[in-house]
C-alpha cells in the first residue's frame, strides 16, 4: 500500500525558504505523477505544484511561478518543493499526493493517494 510522509514544514519569516519533501514507503514513486496542494481552514484544498512521474514535465499555480519548484529522485522515492520568497499568505497545510496518472494537472480528483501534511506558517 502506497503511503506518503510530507516533512520540512516550520515556521518561517517573510522573504524566507523551506523545502519541503514527500517521501514514499510501500511501493516506489517510478509510476506516480505527484502534486503539492495547499489548504487555509474554511477554504478549498488548492493546487501548488505537480511533476510528470518521470519528472519531464511540471505545472505551477500562477501564483507560485517563479518563486517554487518542484523536483523529483525517483531513487529516493522523493519529491521536493523547493519554496522561496515566502509570503504570509503562503501560510497553510501543505500536502503531496500521488496519482497513477504520468501526466500531472492540479486538479485534486486526480490524486486517490494524500499524504498527512505539513505546517508552513510564515510571520514575523
Amino acid at each position: 500500500q502506497l503511503q506518503l510522509v510530507e516533512s520540512g514544514g516550520g515556521l518561517v519569516q517573510p522573504g524566507g525558504s523551506l523545502r519541503l519533501s514527500c517521501a514514499a514507503s510501500g511501493f516506489t514513486l517510478d509510476n506516480y505523477a505527484i502534486g503539492w496542494f495547499r489548504q487555509v481552514p474554511g477554504l478549498a484544498r488548492e493546487g501548488v505544484s505537480c511533476i510528470s512521474s518521470s519528472g519531464g514535465t511540471t505545472h505551477y499555480a500562477g501564483s507560485m511561478m517563479g518563486r517554487f519548484t518542484i523536483s523529483r529522485d525517483n531513487a529516493k522515492s522523493t519529491v521536493y518543493l523547493q519554496m522561496n520568497s515566502l509570503k504570509p499568505e503562503d501560510t497553510a497545510v501543505y500536502y503531496c499526493a500521488a496519482t497513477t496518472q504520468r501526466l500531472c494537472h492540479l486538479i485534486r480528483e486526480q490524486y486517490r493517494t494524500w499524504g498527512q501534511g505539513t505546517q508552513v506558517t510564515v510571520s514575523s
